[in-house]
């Protein structure tokens, strides 16, 4: 596996997913996979579990598409109102440990940094509302502006166009991979995984991109502190 180390002197735009590279994958999974069926399950009258059988279904269909990131889609399939379901379970809304030192140094090398997520803009507004992770980025960007997922080609060629992105000199930072083979197939100077997306649950191995567990890992050594 190569190394995940950027040359750094050659990366001008640092492409950042959200949720499991700047913020901790565990509220979402949380969110999904016990909140959720619990809220259904007491409107539905029916156990959690009976729940979960009704819904896994749904969420294996529209996986990866662009439905499965809107709030709005999930509100009119489960009755549920997902904006409020969010802005209720929002203190549980966490950074991963170590990436405000990564952003910190970034920024402080004089790194473009842009936020590129598939989240919905009112699961973002809450997100940068709690974090305050806006402050380190010049540009805040959702899948759902240009009408595609990451994992689309698509939306690839309407954010580059839109944002006359030099790929040559810029990095991509993700932890789901299909989403990482989605950015593999641009002409990027790097695309690196997240081992280490979910703090409540363990590090995965990744050997099908260059990876690190965090994005403090991708600090030089030379400008950690201590060195």
């Amino acid at each position: 596996m190569p190394n995940a180390q950027p040359n750094w002197p050659d990366i001008d735009t640092v492409l950042l997913d959200m949720d499991g590279t700047v913020l901790d994958l565990a509220f979402d999974n949380w969110f999904w996979q016990s909140l959720i069926p619990e809220r259904y399950a007491a409107l539905r009258g029916i156990d959690a579990e009976a729940a979960r059988r009704e819904l896994e279904p749904q969420f294996r269909h529209w996986e990866g598409k662009l439905e499965w990131y809107c709030l709005d889609h999930w509100t009119g399939l489960t009755g549920l109102d997902l904006r409020r379901l969010k802005r209720e379970a929002r203190q549980s809304i966490r950074v991963l440990p170590t990436s405000e030192a990564f952003l910190g140094w970034a920024s402080g090398a004089g790194k473009q940094l842009w936020l590129v997520t598939n989240a919905h803009r009112a699961t973002l507004d809450i997100k940068l509302e709690v974090t305050g992770i806006g402050r380190h980025f010049q540009r805040l960007v959702s899948s759902h502006d240009y009408g595609h997922p990451k994992e689309s080609p698509v939306f690839w060629d309407r954010f580059e166009a839109d944002t006359g992105l030099d790929a040559a000199r810029s990095v991509f930072i993700d932890d789901s991979l299909p989403v990482l083979r989605a950015a593999a197939a641009r002409q990027l100077a790097g695309v690196i995984a997240i081992r280490h997306p979910d703090s409540s649950a363990p590090r995965r191995t990744i050997e099908e991109f260059p990876a690190v567990d965090t994005l403090s890992d991708l600090i030089p050594e030379a400008s950690r502190v201590g060195n």
